[in-house]
């Protein structure tokens, strides 16, 4: 999928996926609903890691892990819905 390392963080009912590298952080933001659904709001990649692909790598983590944990996904996050676009293959996941 991607070279990046992808870890998940969840406290209550808010949550992240983070790459960390050279002291940098690139995340993508969510909120638990329910265990079927996931509001995507944020995501943000540092000047240092722009242009490598961490939010597309970000992107794709979160469609495998809705896939692999029988998620819905909702989009309020500008980028993840462009990505949405660009990949139809990705509807079985989204809730819009």
């Amino acid at each position: 999928m991607s070279e990046f390392e992808i870890q998940t963080e969840i406290d209550g009912s808010k949550g992240r996926y983070v790459i960390r590298k050279d002291g940098e952080e690139a995340e993508m933001t969510f909120s638990i609903m329910s265990p079927g659904m996931r509001i995507v709001d944020h995501t943000g990649v540092p000047d240092a890691m722009r242009g490598e692909g961490a939010g597309r790598a970000l992107a794709e983590h979160l469609v495998a892990d809705a896939r692999a944990n029988g998620f819905k996904i909702v989009p309020l996050c500008p980028f993840v819905n462009a990505e949405r676009r660009k990949h139809p293959d990705w509807a079985d996941v989204f809730s819009v």
